[in-house]
């Protein structure tokens, strides 16, 4: 095995666990001194109160299972306390616009925030080094300032063209967060301008002398709590008490011959492993990548796994999800048959808006063949910074259901679906292959054609990344500008809808790293993020 790699969309944070990985750290040190130091440098995609899951595989030790840390609605949460304020369900299933915009932005948009407290049980349990060392990297990037990176500046400067709130009130949404993000003249911070931010500096020194527990029932969690109650915020200081990363195990099928390993409900690998079934039926390979068909099948085994998670998948603590029946052998069948036959699956949304992905991923392999992918998130920034913490808070409440009595209705201590899938491909009990991606809903689906392009069209690690991709959350098939006109033709004339993107790269950020079996690392860092693959 070679020293180790780690690869992320954002430089700093990549350069920041290869230095523990050749301080003579492990995967699972670096992961999360790169996520920590994520939290400093993309402060909209991801935080120490935001939520995720960590997938990690350390042969020596036997350990192979998921960590997860999802946000849950405060015990102040009602099922029907928003149910007058809807407007429109998203697209792609990511979200509600409500009157107000109380979900989106704001104090209410808050839910538990559980990162630090996983980070920090993570390193106790499977690490050699000590948060307060892991930390070290994120305070110096916060001390010395960080550069506006062009993603950075691009989802601040986002317009949302279908009703969801523009990316400049998440800029806006509390005294605090503008002081530290928006010039004098009240616009966000231009490329290439550094910012320093010594209120997160601070909050992560004390964290490093006093341990994680102080943002939950230290002195932390008291400012937090004031800030709250100051506001009319649902969290609640029993609420931050509560906070607890969950062990999971892992689900598993298999595809031509690998072993696909990624994390259970309410997270997305079920979604990426149902369509992986249903698209083993097909020989992909011999249509073509990108082709017509390879688009059309490819897109009808997304839309079915997204009907499925929209009906079946959410907290497994309030909702008996089907998982045997949607990865049996039965189910993908028959799902596979309705695509030869031609049908096209209809997805119901209530109204049209659009996708949102402030989310970021990470994975990591060390010298001994350690695994670390993980993917965490803000969800949507909720915008609020607590005076003198600097840190933003979650907005995870958006994404609820307000709706009473469906799958992801609001409900206190729940956890809302969410597309995050760190996966991982084994080959004869090998890994080869870690994949995962920030982007909401079009996670799963950057992660399947990721699997698709390594698998079926034999492409590294940056090859299978960088390929055109597509998405299909909706009656529409979302596409990047480099999916040429004639195959968008050949297919709206069998009648499907064609949303095409200016993007050269979209539908998630993913990253990756592909092992070889003499143990050589190639990564593939997505090029519509700013990040990079780095060996140790």
């Amino acid at each position: 095995m070679a020293d180790g790699m780690v690869c992320a969309p954002q430089p700093e944070a990549v350069e920041a666990g290869v230095g523990i990985l050749r301080d003579g750290g492990n995967a699972v040190d670096a992961a999360i001194a790169t996520a920590l130091a994520q939290t400093a440098v993309d402060p909209f995609m991801c935080g120490i109160a935001g939520f995720g899951s960590l997938h990690v595989f350390i042969p020596d030790r036997n350990v192979h299972q998921c960590l997860d840390f999802y946000a849950r609605a405060p015990r102040a949460t009602t099922e029907t306390m928003w149910e007058d304020l809807l407007i429109a369900e998203c697209e792609d299933g990511f979200g509600f616009i409500l009157e107000g915009r109380v979900n989106e932005v704001g104090y209410q948009s808050v839910a538990t925030p559980e990162s630090l407290r996983a980070f920090d049980h993570a390193l106790t349990r499977w690490g050699t080094r000590s948060l307060a060392d892991v930390i070290q990297p994120a305070i110096e990037l916060l001390d010395r300032g960080w550069m506006v990176r062009p993603h950075v500046r691009r989802f601040w400067e986002q317009e949302e063209p279908s009703g969801r709130i523009d990316h400049i009130e998440y800029l806006r949404g509390s005294p605090a967060t503008a002081r530290t993000y928006l010039g004098d003249d009240g616009l966000p911070r231009s490329l290439g301008d550094v910012i320093h931010n010594p209120d997160m500096a601070a909050t992560l020194r004390r964290i490093a002398d006093v341990g994680a527990d102080d943002l939950y029932v230290g002195e932390i969690s008291s400012r937090i709590v004031a800030d709250m109650e100051a506001n009319n915020g649902l969290l609640s200081a029993e609420d931050l008490a509560g906070c607890a990363p969950e062990d999971s195990d892992v689900l598993w099928t298999r595809y031509r011959g690998h072993d696909i390993a990624s994390n259970p409900p309410p997270g997305g690998g079920l979604m990426v492993l149902e369509m992986l079934n249903i698209l083993e039926h097909f020989d992909l390979a011999a249509m073509g990548h990108n082709s017509p068909e390879y688009i059309r099948t490819v897109a009808e085994a997304m839309k079915i796994a997204t009907v499925d998670k929209d009906r079946h998948v959410g907290d497994p603590r309030f909702v008996d999800v089907p998982v045997e029946r949607l990865l049996s052998t039965e189910h993908a069948r028959d799902a596979a048959r309705r695509i030869e036959q031609g049908h096209q699956t209809h997805v119901a949304r209530l109204q049209r808006a659009t996708n949102q992905t402030e989310t970021t991923h990470l994975c990591v392999v060390d010298r001994e063949g350690s695994c670390v992918s993980m993917t965490h998130s803000l969800g949507m920034p909720s915008g609020v910074t607590t005076d003198g913490l600097g840190f933003i808070y979650n907005g995870c409440m958006g994404v609820f259901d307000p709706r009473p009595g469906r799958t992801g209705s609001l409900a206190p201590g729940k956890a809302r679906f969410t597309a995050m899938a760190p996966t991982v491909v084994f080959r004869d009990g090998r890994p080869t292959l870690l994949v995962g991606a920030p982007g909401g809903t079009y996670i799963s689906m950057g992660v399947l054609q990721t699997i698709l392009n390594v698998i079926d069209f034999d492409m590294d690690a940056q090859q299978a990344v960088s390929a055109p991709r597509f998405s299909a959350t909706s009656d529409i098939i979302e596409i990047v500008n480099r999916i040429p006109r004639a195959t968008q033709i050949e297919l709206e004339a069998q009648g499907y809808r064609f949303r095409r993107y200016p993007l050269s790269f979209h539908f998630g950020g993913v990253h990756a790293i592909r092992i070889a079996e003499d143990g050589r690392l190639d990564g593939g860092a997505d090029p519509g993020r700013d990040g990079m693959a780095l060996t140790a």
